[in-house]
């Protein structure tokens, strides 16, 4: 009689997903039960200095870069920022796009490469928001990080593609579209400049994924190479 037992239905989430969604989830959670437990607190006040407080400001890295003086309070914005959200309307949409990708993703990548897909890319997306668009204003919310996340999950969808010998430009069909629709909004409603930390995640997961990969930089080569 055999030990083996048949495969999950569904795969589990990777640990380190569920770390970081719990963080998300949890700053949400205080924002809007936190006025509650506090005397004349408001969620709309409380979020706008928590943006103040950890969110990137390109007059913030502007003034260090001129001071050549590095708090790390400050640094640390470039990290921060992607867990604090403006309402939670778009706490839930990066939360639900959050775990998705981390999924799809996890099932090739290490935890260790999706925390740094996550984190890497919006730090690396954050500090070019700030350099490329000095009047920018704030930058807050985790999706510079599902961009990178999207980035890998792009690489994938690229690797398998070109094996295949199938058409290497589907696997941009996903960043082209959102990128679409971040335009469109951006004609409609009046934009902002955070488009540029989003796309600058998307190309720094990317880049990323060539190095995670498992079998490392060498295997793309050679996969490459064999295709």
């Amino acid at each position: 009689m055999s030990d083996t037992s048949p495969p999950p239905v569904f795969n589990p989430m990777p640990p380190v997903v569920v770390a970081l969604f719990a963080v998300i989830a949890l700053v949400e959670l205080w924002f809007t039960l936190g006025p509650n437990f506090v005397g004349g607190a408001d969620t709309f006040v409380w979020r706008m200095e928590a943006i103040e407080r950890f969110g990137v400001n390109p007059q913030i890295t502007h003034w260090m870069l001129e001071n050549h003086h590095y708090p790390l309070d400050h640094l640390a914005r470039f990290v921060t920022f992607s867990f604090v959200h403006g309402s939670m309307i778009n706490t839930a949409v990066s939360c639900a796009l959050f775990l998705a990708m981390g999924k799809m993703v996890g099932s090739a990548f290490s935890p260790l490469a999706l925390l740094v897909f996550f984190t890497g890319s919006a730090a690396v997306g954050a500090v070019v928001f700030s350099l490329a668009a000095p009047e920018g204003g704030w930058l807050f919310g985790s999706f510079a990080g599902i961009y990178g996340l999207i980035g890998a999950y792009t690489f994938m969808m690229w690797i398998t593609l070109r094996v295949h010998r199938a058409p290497q430009g589907q696997a941009f069909h996903l960043i082209a579209f959102l990128m679409g629709i971040q335009l469109l909004f951006g004609m409609i409603f009046g934009g902002n400049s955070t488009w540029i930390a989003d796309l600058i995640g998307f190309v720094t997961g990317f880049i990323l994924s060539f190095f995670f990969i498992p079998g490392g930089l060498s295997r793309v080569i050679a996969m490459l190479r064999k295709s």
